[in-house]
């Protein structure tokens, strides 16, 4: 019985209908492949915060947010030029 495990953080265009497309997908990888027959195929979509996760000692919510900040500066900027 092969077990997929996948860990998400949350994102807004990850609907429910988005995770269960990627169940099928996943699903129907494992049967096209003839590991083994559909029934026997689980799969756990583990979603953990943004703040539990970090690469290089930041984590994905500091990055979000710097990135965010970066991208309202950079529109302030582009309306100060055009104003």
């Amino acid at each position: 019985m092969p077990i997929i495990e996948v860990t998400l953080t949350p994102a807004p265009h990850r609907t429910p209908e988005v995770k269960r497309a990627l169940i099928s997908a996943l699903t129907a990888a494992v049967v096209d492949t003839g590991v083994a027959p559909k029934e026997s195929v689980r799969v756990l979509l583990r979603e953990i915060p943004a703040e539990h996760f970090a690469a290089g000692d930041v984590t994905l919510a500091e990055r979000r947010a710097a990135q965010a900040a970066a991208s309202a500066s950079n529109t302030q900027k582009g309306n100060d030029a055009n104003g």
